[in-house]
């Protein structure tokens, strides 16, 4: 009883000690102006990687040539990935020669470019050229719009905002399927969806020009006074001194060490500490990314055309619910992430990604032995469009819609029930219409099911709770907790981690 009572007291000191934070965080104006201006790097990541999965549906229609080749619709969506792969290692470059500010900038720039050019793209080829300027700008931002925001914050808020570079990139998804619900009637529809995207890269540049750069940057660049005054508006005059003399502390230590401030990519591999650093970072990425987040993100539309909703509009409808889910989680991990500390909260999550792939997995082999079977009678209601490799079959009695699909044709299901057997036809927009006029469910993508549900409770539970299996074990031997700690603080730890003798004043643990 004692012990639930003091667990009581402590929860409550903990949100009472949460509920200043953030009271202290609102009233600081300029930094929530910095985190703004630089989310909105997040925001363009977040819009780029929604935006394609339905305007791709659209795409489809309007370039034949995009709508027969799969290598080519994943071209178009894979070549934005290919420019953030070389923006984010251009980008870093430019960060640390030119600052944080230049790096931005120069992605709204890029951004704005190939927004154009995918707008008024004539041909799927400008539209690719387009996609690796966006995706350029892109890499740039992802990787800046944290750092810039880091090391514009006190570490008491650092992770709160940071996080909330994150909501940013979910709330860009979110707003990316409103904007392409909100245009399926339009005409033109994809080349909105894509162009609209220009909006916030062109408020970014405005507010980055009247935006200073990264104090840290500054001092480590010998603009002491420079970084000094803008650290004034972020902090107290005690904490400005305090931050001074830490940046002067880590620099000296730099120099002390490598002879310069600079750390060579040699260093990356040489020194124990940075290697350590190295390894957490790269491989929460690298895990990340292995899970297929983006794959998932990119094609949520398609994969709720696959689960059995066969209407563009229904899809992308669906998708926004999935994709406020993800905004969702993200709002979560704000509160948490101060709370519970980084550690407990990728490690907790690892949870609800098992149970949501085992139900996604569930749910898609259910839909796959679901599928609606092939009616003769109502496909020779229509012989003139009836799939050929079906005739090619006799009319097989075993075939089903998924048959149908496999054979690169479309399902037109029956009136009353789209789960009762349909017929197999060409698979072109003139008979898709065709079908539907007749108020009958077309399907391309994926077949009717009666477990069409379950999959996107899995898809949505998978969205909130989104990160690698594996990175169970990686995370609690790899990855220490670093809640209210300073740059130098956090630096500190790996040092000793690495065997490295440290001063043992305000020494952080380092778990």
């Amino acid at each position: 009883m004692e012990m639930g009572l003091e667990k009581g007291t402590h929860n409550v000191e903990i949100w009472k000690d949460m509920s200043a934070l953030w009271k202290d965080l609102m009233g600081n104006r300029y930094l929530l102006l910095l985190t703004f201006a630089a989310g909105l790097g997040g925001l363009l990541f977040g819009y780029d990687t929604g935006v394609i999965s339905g305007a791709l549906l659209y795409i489809r229609d309007d370039f034949k040539s995009v709508d027969k080749s799969k290598f080519l619709q994943e071209t178009i969506v894979s070549m934005a990935i290919a420019g953030a792969i070389f923006g984010a290692g251009v980008g870093g470059w430019i960060n640390d020669k030119f600052g944080r500010k230049p790096a931005l900038l120069a992605a709204d720039v890029l951004f704005l470019i190939g927004a154009v050019l995918m707008a008024i793209a004539p041909h799927p080829s400008v539209l690719i050229v387009g996609r690796v300027f966006v995706g350029l700008g892109v890499g740039a931002a992802s990787m800046t719009a944290p750092l810039y925001i880091a090391e514009a914050s006190p570490a008491r808020y650092r992770g709160a905002l940071v996080t909330a570079n994150v909501l940013f990139i979910t709330s860009g998804q979110f707003f990316s399927y409103a904007i392409n619900l909100g245009f399926t009637k339009a005409p033109g529809t994809w080349r909105w969806m894509l162009g609209i995207a220009g909006l916030p890269a062109a408020v970014q540049f405005v507010l980055m020009i009247f935006l200073p750069e990264s104090p840290r940057w500054l001092y480590r660049h010998e603009k002491v006074e420079e970084a000094r005054q803008i650290l004034r508006k972020i902090y107290s005059e005690h904490e400005v001194q305090k931050e001074i003399e830490e940046l002067k502390h880590s620099i000296e230590e730099e120099i002390r060490e490598n002879g310069s401030v600079k750390v060579t990519y040699m260093d990356l591999f040489q020194r124990k500490d940075i290697r350590f650093a190295l390894i957490a970072g790269v491989g929460l990425q690298v895990f990340q990314q292995f899970v297929g987040i983006n794959t998932v993100m990119y094609y949520s539309p398609s994969i709720v055309q696959m689960a059995g909703y066969a209407s563009n509009r229904v899809a992308l409808l669906l998708s926004l619910v999935v994709a406020g889910a993800n905004a969702l989680g993200t709002i979560a991990g704000m509160y948490l992430i101060e709370r519970a500390g980084r550690r407990p909260l990728v490690i907790s999550s690892l949870g609800g990604v098992v149970i949501a792939l085992a139900v996604l997995t569930g749910a898609f082999h259910a839909t796959s032995n679901d599928a609606p079977s092939i009616s003769r009678s109502l496909s020779l209601q229509n012989s003139s469009y009836i799939c050929p490799d079906y005739v090619t079959t006799n009319f097989s009695t075993a075939w089903d819609c998924g048959d149908c699909l496999k054979s690169q044709c479309g399902f037109c299901a029956a009136q009353m029930d789209q789960n009762l057997p349909g017929a197999c036809l060409f698979s072109n927009k003139t008979i898709g219409d065709f079908c539907r006029e007749e108020s009958r469910a077309w399907f391309t993508q994926g077949c009717p099911s009666h477990y069409g549900w379950l999959a996107l409770i899995g898809l949505a539970l998978y969205i909130v709770c989104f990160s690698p299996v594996l990175a169970l074990v990686f995370v609690y031997f790899f990855v220490p907790e670093t809640r209210g700690l300073s740059f130098e603080e956090v630096e500190n730890m790996w040092k000793r981690r690495a065997g490295i003798e440290v001063p043992t004043k305000g020494l952080p643990s380092d778990l």
